[in-house]
């Protein structure tokens, strides 16, 4: 199964610190795991921002991601222009344009954080 993962999912399999049910899926070798560009976008942002749960290096971790086997999956057009189809349940445009690259392509979107899981589609929730 493909499966595009929440940025704190990243981030914590980065640091070894995944929720058990988030690791079966990380773990479960028969799925393959997506990244969004805007992920370490918001790295970047949150990180340069000073925020304790963004403090990595964003080029080691787009390396980490590429040596373990994680797929890069591009953000289009056709993916931002999705966004204004999603309910205003959430108003993080990371997390926003995330929804929409998973829900455009009808594939899983992995994630801990609440908030999203009560939106409508494949959301999994793992918190």
């Amino acid at each position: 199964m493909r499966l595009l993962l929440d940025t704190h999912i990243i981030l914590w399999a980065a640091a070894d610190e995944l929720p058990p049910a988030a690791r079966q899926y990380i773990d479960d070798l028969s799925n393959t795991l997506l990244f969004s560009p805007a992920s370490l976008w918001e790295v970047v942002i949150k990180n340069g921002l000073g925020r304790d749960d963004f403090n990595v290096n964003p080029v080691l971790l787009y390396n980490g991601l590429i040596a373990s086997g994680y797929e890069e999956m591009p953000v289009s057009a056709r993916h931002a222009l999705f966004v204004s189809s999603l309910p205003p349940l959430h108003k993080d445009p990371f997390d926003r344009i995330l929804l929409a690259q998973a829900a455009s392509e009808g594939i899983p979107f992995l994630t801990a954080d609440k908030a999203l899981a009560a939106y409508p589609g494949s959301v999994v929730f793992v918190g």
